[in-house]
């Protein structure tokens, strides 16, 4: 049983109904690091929404464990966004008026947790070279340092599944590594599957597999 898995998925936006995704059939196994990659436009980060359940389709089927999200209950829906998906942005989102590991401890804060997740969000900080940073904030911390924090954050729950978009779009060369290298980490260590859509050709190729997209159809 694939972990997730996508049946026949269509998106349509705006009042023409433009089809954004045309019947996208695929599975994920579970552990694997798969990139989606394809041209701005192709409707990756509208598939990579819909996989994380931040948006919905229009039509067909996504599938964690055989379990149709469209037919779950809003309780669980509820439960799996919050203990088996976290997700990263492009930017970091962090509130600047906390500190990095506050920052860290919004999840757990959210779900009532925050006394029980402080030990864990101190050791996922140090695993990514923050350590030294955890009573920083935002202002204080370079955009690389701040993007790891964003990592550290969708870890916090210890979720199934990571899903990033373009994680490293907005880092210099060096943070990108930094970054990637910490994926690779977090997928060899802890068993997370992840999907990142990227536009480097060079961090795709270093992925298990990758997923091309092209006008909103898979291209095989």
């Amino acid at each position: 049983m694939a972990a997730l898995r996508v049946e026949n998925l269509e998106k349509e936006l705006g009042s023409q109904k433009t089809k954004i995704l045309k019947g996208l059939s695929f599975s994920v196994e579970e552990g694997e690091f798969v990139s989606l990659v394809g041209k701005s436009g192709s409707g990756k980060s509208t598939l990579l929404y819909i996989l994380s359940t931040l948006d919905w389709p229009t039509r067909g089927q996504v599938l964690f464990w055989d379990k149709d999200i469209t037919k779950m209950s809003s309780q669980e829906l509820h439960s799996l966004r919050n203990q088996h998906i976290g997700f990263v942005f492009q930017f970091h989102y962090l509130l600047s008026e906390l500190s990095a590991m506050d920052n860290v401890l919004m999840p757990a804060r959210k779900a009532g947790l925050y006394e029980q997740k402080k030990e864990f969000a101190e050791h996922v900080l140090e695993s990514v070279g923050l350590k030294d940073r955890m009573n920083h904030k935002p202002g204080e911390l370079s955009g690389g340092q701040c993007q790891r924090v964003a990592i550290a954050r969708s870890l916090i729950m210890q979720p199934k599944f990571i899903f990033a978009d373009e994680p490293t779009g907005s880092l210099d060369s060096a943070n990108s590594a930094m970054v990637f290298d910490i994926f690779q980490k977090i997928n060899k260590e802890m068993k997370t599957t992840i999907v990142m859509v990227t536009h480097d050709p060079d961090l795709a190729q270093a992925t298990d597999r990758q997923i091309l997209l092209s006008d909103g159809q898979l291209v095989t």
